[in-house]
């Protein structure tokens, strides 16, 4: 995929190979790549696992704890850093791509749900921090988008969009400097609703 990119000639793009649980390889791994792109001025950060536990009677505090540790712990891996930089150079954007899954809480996956409910938190206190900064912190929050983690899904996957509609979702969004975006729109509205169901209500159902 680099070859292709760079075969263009107009921009460059280089492979890092790296397992973001390995979280003491972060700062020098970013100190060589701001060197070999001669800079930085926005950070993407997309890594993420997926483990359904398979019923609403099973757990599995194993697969909480690896999606606890890539989604969440490793985005804060990375980000720290970065934020840390770029409120030193006062300018920059930071990109975070959490999920429609970490609005609410529910039944189907609570280890998910929980470590991108971190993730939009933790982004929205660096968000916080860095305005004051010129730095932007763009929340992204996908719905099902058609890649190789959406096969694994069990059970309906409504309103599903390729993954090229996303990229350009979210390419729109930081050129506009926004601070929240969900992909696509129409999940907006469904979280909406589905975050000001009260909670009575809300755990009584079954999704």
């Amino acid at each position: 995929m680099c070859a292709e990119i760079n075969q263009g000639g107009e921009i460059r793009a280089a492979a890092y190979p790296h397992d973001v649980t390995n979280y003491d390889e972060v700062p020098a791994l970013l100190q060589r790549i701001v060197a070999d792109l001669g800079g930085l001025d926005t950070f993407i950060f997309l890594a993420g696992v997926n483990f359904p536990p398979g019923g609403m009677d099973k757990y599995s505090f194993e697969n909480d704890r690896k999606m606890v540790e890539v989604n969440l712990i490793g985005a804060m891996a990375w980000l720290t850093p970065v934020a840390e930089m770029f409120q030193s150079a006062k300018a920059g954007q930071i990109v975070g791509i959490g999920s429609v899954a970490g609005d609410r809480g529910r039944v189907g996956n609570p280890g998910y749900n929980t470590s991108k409910a971190g993730v939009h938190t933790y982004l929205e206190a660096l968000r916080n921090r860095l305005t004051r900064h010129g730095v932007n912190v763009l929340t992204v929050k996908p719905g099902f988008v058609k890649t190789e983690m959406l096969k694994a899904a069990v059970g309906p996957t409504p309103f599903a969009i390729p993954a090229e509609k996303a990229v350009d979702d979210i390419y729109k969004a930081m050129r506009q400097r926004r601070q929240t975006v969900y992909t696509p729109f129409l999940w907006q509205y469904i979280m909406l609703v589905i975050r000001h169901i009260p909670s009575f209500i809300f755990r009584r159902l079954s999704f």
